[in-house]
């Protein structure tokens, strides 16, 4: 396969042969079962498909619109509503999606009155961490489908209700793992599943990034266009300071999840993919906020690995302010086996090694992609992804990254950030990664809530 570099036609309608081309060979690509439920027939008849799936996005100012605009761009898709708590996004994301799929979406800011729309298949959520198992959670109980940007939940228990919720409500819940629907890194697991490196028995992820100090926030006063209470919804209430919405409230632990779950869920989720593997049985991490003394307070530099009863383990290397890059990539993961090593990079391309580190097989990217792009890395190739989503609702069809398996990933980059919080170290039961005799740990299992705003199935 060559390495061809496609650039994004400017005008709507391009972009729209763009996505169903892409689609159309990727399904050609993934025909004979890379991608579990994937034929070319079965994408024919989604693109020629006459009845669309109606969405409400959440959540729209970066990564939202980015999703808000692919839903718009899918054939078989009409966005309905778009819901943000602030004006400025919401109405910028209306004015994308209506120049693509030419019709306006309502501007509804509560997307809770967006789930009383009797229209509407399902909500995409892409809202801050905070905000993820609990409105998935209260589409659920409205009989609305799920797509979830990871990580699943802001803490364990959210994960497990989240699970729960799934079970009973009965209904369609994807993650973003998006990454599990890319054709060359599906391919590249099967390789390992497959025994190229005879047993895989170590993995090693990691993330790199150059970001900045985000400073001293003053307290100041809400800006008129921000609904601030809404914003922080189930989290405790805290006064609102100038340097935390949009993207700063990642390093804070009242809303987010560090960079363990803003990227390395992604990583992480491949490794236990790849490995064969659900909960661990230790989990260690080391590492602090080193780079700047500022308002961060996840870390900005971390090292976690798993142990697992199979006799494999996983480590994951987080970077968030010195990018230099890892086996020549920014973000990736390796897996180390028997006879060889398989490494996929962050795009969708991947390599293969003998133990005497000749390259045996070299499988090039379809397609550029920028993984440090937060909003917007892979717009094709996420494509496959939402179709898979689709198929779920329709035709009942395996989900790539349905919600126990992004709960498995998501919970253990939480293991990750609890043990950096509470020592370093921590048993686990790997019948269900609940912690064992660790009482100072136990305390980050669940989060305090906002009165009257606790998550419940």
């Amino acid at each position: 396969m060559k390495n061809t570099s496609i650039s994004e036609p400017a005008d709507t309608e391009s972009r729209r042969g763009f996505i169903k081309k892409t689609l159309a060979g990727s399904a050609l690509l993934t025909f004979g079962g890379v991608l579990p439920g994937f034929s070319a027939k079965s994408y024919s008849r989604i693109l020629g498909a006459n009845e669309k799936i109606k969405v409400g996005v959440m959540g729209v100012n970066s990564r939202g619109l980015a999703l808000a605009g692919n839903y718009a761009l899918q054939p078989n898709c009409e966005v309905l509503s778009i819901s943000d708590v602030d004006s400025r996004a919401a109405e910028k994301c209306i004015s994308t999606v209506a120049s693509i799929q030419n019709s306006k979406p309502a501007n509804i800011p509560d997307f809770r009155k967006s789930l009383e729309n009797k229209d509407m298949d399902a909500l995409v959520v892409a809202a801050p961490d905070h905000w993820h198992a609990p409105a998935a959670i209260l589409a659920s109980k409205a009989g609305k489908h799920v797509y979830l940007e990871k990580p699943c939940s802001h803490n364990p228990h959210e994960g497990e209700l989240l699970v729960a919720a799934a079970k009973k409500y009965k209904n369609v819940i994807q993650m973003g793992n998006q990454r599990r629907s890319w054709p060359n890194v599906a391919a590249a697991i099967r390789e390992v599943q497959n025994g190229v490196i005879g047993r895989p028995y170590f993995a090693k992820g990691w993330y790199t990034n150059n970001r900045a100090s985000i400073g001293i926030g003053k307290q100041t006063a809400v800006p008129s266009w921000l609904d601030y209470d809404l914003w922080q919804g189930p989290a405790p209430r805290v006064a609102y300071k100038d340097n935390l919405i949009h993207y700063n409230w990642h390093w804070l632990w009242n809303w987010g999840t560090g960079e363990a779950l803003n990227n390395g869920t992604h990583m992480v989720d491949l490794m236990r993919w790849g490995l064969g593997v659900e909960y661990p049985t230790h989990v260690t991490s080391s590492g602090g906020r080193f780079r700047y003394k500022d308002d961060w307070e996840t870390p900005d530099t971390q090292v976690i690995t798993w142990n697992f009863d199979n006799n494999t383990a996983i480590t994951w290397e987080g970077r968030s302010c010195n990018g230099r890059t890892v086996e020549g990539d920014s973000v990736g993961v390796v897996f180390y086996g028997e006879n060889g090593s398989v490494q996929i990079y962050g795009g969708n391309e991947y390599k293969i090694y003998d133990l005497n580190n000749k390259l045996v097989k070299d499988v090039k990217n379809d397609l550029v992609i920028d993984p440090r792009n937060k909003m917007n890395p892979s717009q094709a190739l996420d494509a496959i992804h939402i179709q898979n989503f689709f198929d779920g609702i329709k035709k009942g069809t395996a989900l790539n990254a349905e919600i126990v398996g992004g709960h498995q990933s998501t919970l253990l980059c939480q293991l990750g950030n609890i043990a950096q919080r509470s020592g370093g170290s921590l048993n686990i039961d790997p019948k269900n990664g609940h912690i064992i005799g660790n009482k100072q740990a136990q305390k980050y299992w669940k989060r305090e809530y906002q009165k009257g705003w606790e998550p419940t199935v």
